[in-house]
């Protein structure tokens, strides 16, 4: 392991300010700085949502427009997620080295680049390029904006402060939907991208008003900054009205360089493992499900295009209410109750439809509707539990490797779908589904940690 080797009373006090630095930032109520932060970065995220569904809804007339096969459908589908895999590890190492804001620009810039290299696509295999590098970009900036959201707050309600922010990602897969309900039937499958494109380059110039994370500056020695970030925030709280009570220092985090190993290390070794898990067997059966309901409503059951839209904006709406109710809720139940729980519930209705051999456009929409819903309060949450169960030095990093599992569920799902519904039919595919989701339950039954009102630092030294 890289230990940093100071003189003894050096790495005492940057311990200390350390310490005193996350001190400070417990005891400070929601700030407008740290409202608008999450409005700001939400807002990103938002058009991330938007970028990583739309061509689930440019799919159904692609498919028609380029002859494509089921592989094909299923490979452009993947391609992305495989991108966001990179991403995830490359920029969440990247923010460890250089800081959070920095990396989220770059990951902006990207994918709204791609996202009009896809207006220029004239056949599946520049489809699968520019997905892919959109990917990259799209795959870096949800893992390294979690980390920087959690690291701005308390522990008091951090899970729904956190969540209320994590629902923008669910509402731009709604606004894809909208979107493509409205416009692909009339202006064709560029207007998911067209539309998608403005807004995000507009959000651009708005990460020039953010400040770096103060946890990440004191875990770099970076203290002055960080102090003076904290203290802005607290004459802003004093400003409102608020008192600050003294802060209350937890034990001083341990003085490391950022180091991968450390997450096969200690305490970590089985955190990683579980999350990883978690990632995986969720996203496989979320995101399989979700990007392939528009191309399968058209293909397998003839229905409308705008019909085939319409079911699967209805599936992604289902979606964020769960979602809404789980960010309520979770801070009482606790991550670890409620990710069991649904991952054993959402496997009801996938077995039921497998049962029933899937025959009609309704059982797939209310009973694929139901399953996706409850996984989707998994799914949206993971970056929270994430980023909760890593030290500073780690957060950003261990939550992409641990989003990375994410990149190849999703990857997985579609080609899972492709496959068996060539090979054996569209009912094995929900069973296969519901297979997945108790596996994942099993191991956070036996692995998961509990986080809810506990501080950063004291669950991650």
């Amino acid at each position: 392991m890289n230990v940093m080797q100071p003189m003894p009373a050096e790495a005492a006090n940057a311990a200390d300010q350390q310490a005193e630095i996350s001190a400070r930032l417990e005891r400070l109520p929601i700030t407008r700085e740290v409202f608008w932060a999450r409005n700001i970065i939400g807002a990103a995220t938002f058009f991330d949502g938007y970028t990583v569904i739309a061509i689930a809804y440019a799919m159904p007339v692609l498919v028609r427009e380029w002859g494509l096969s089921p592989s094909q459908t299923g490979m452009i589908l993947s391609m992305g997620y495989l991108g966001q895999l990179i991403g995830a590890l490359l920029f969440g190492w990247l923010a460890e080295k250089i800081g959070r804001l920095k990396v989220l620009l770059f990951t902006i810039l990207l994918f709204v680049s791609m996202d009009v290299a896809c207006l220029f696509a004239a056949g599946a295999g520049m489809m699968m390029a520019f997905r892919f590098v959109q990917g990259i970009g799209t795959g870096g900036e949800v893992p390294v904006a979690s980390a920087y959201i959690n690291e701005l707050i308390g522990s008091k309600g951090r899970g729904r402060f956190f969540l209320l922010y994590e629902v923008m990602f669910l509402l731009g897969l709604v606004g894809a939907g909208l979107i493509g309900y409205f416009m692909v039937p009339v202006y064709g499958w560029k207007a998911m991208f067209v539309v998608g494109l403005v807004p995000a380059i507009l959000m651009i110039p708005l990460r020039w008003f953010l400040k770096e994370s103060p946890r990440w500056l004191a875990a770099n020695g970076r203290y002055q900054e960080a102090d003076a970030i904290v203290t802005r925030m607290e004459e802003s709280a004093r400003a409102a009205g608020k008192e600050l009570p003294e802060p209350k220092r937890v034990q001083a985090p341990v003085r490391r360089t950022s180091d991968w190993r450390e997450l096969f290390q200690g305490i970590y070794l089985k955190r990683t493992l579980s999350i990883w898990a978690m990632w995986f067997t969720a996203y496989t059966v979320a995101n399989g499900t979700i990007t392939w309901l528009p191309t399968l409503y058209r293909q397998v059951f003839n229905l409308p295009l705008q019909t085939s839209i319409l079911y699967g904006f209805l599936t992604s709406l289902g979606g964020v209410i769960a979602a809404v109710i789980c960010a309520l809720l979770i801070d009482k139940v606790g991550r670890k109750r409620w990710y069991t729980g649904a991952l054993l519930l959402a496997p009801l209705p996938l077995l039921t439809l497998a049962w029933l051999g899937a025959t009609s456009a309704i059982q797939v929409l209310v009973l694929g509707g139901l399953a996706y819903a409850i996984v989707q309060t998994v799914t949206f949450s993971l970056y929270l539990y994430s980023a909760e169960i890593y030290p500073t030095r780690l957060r950003a990093f261990g939550t992409g490797t641990g989003s990375a599992w994410l990149r190849l569920g999703s990857s997985t799902g579609p080609i899972i779908v492709g496959t068996l519904m060539s090979s054996l039919g569209i009912q094995y595919v929900f069973a296969s589904f519901a297979a997945i989701l108790i596996i994942g339950a099993i191991v956070t039954m036996l692995f998961a940690v509990e986080t809810k009102g506990r501080v950063l630092e004291e669950l991650s030294p």
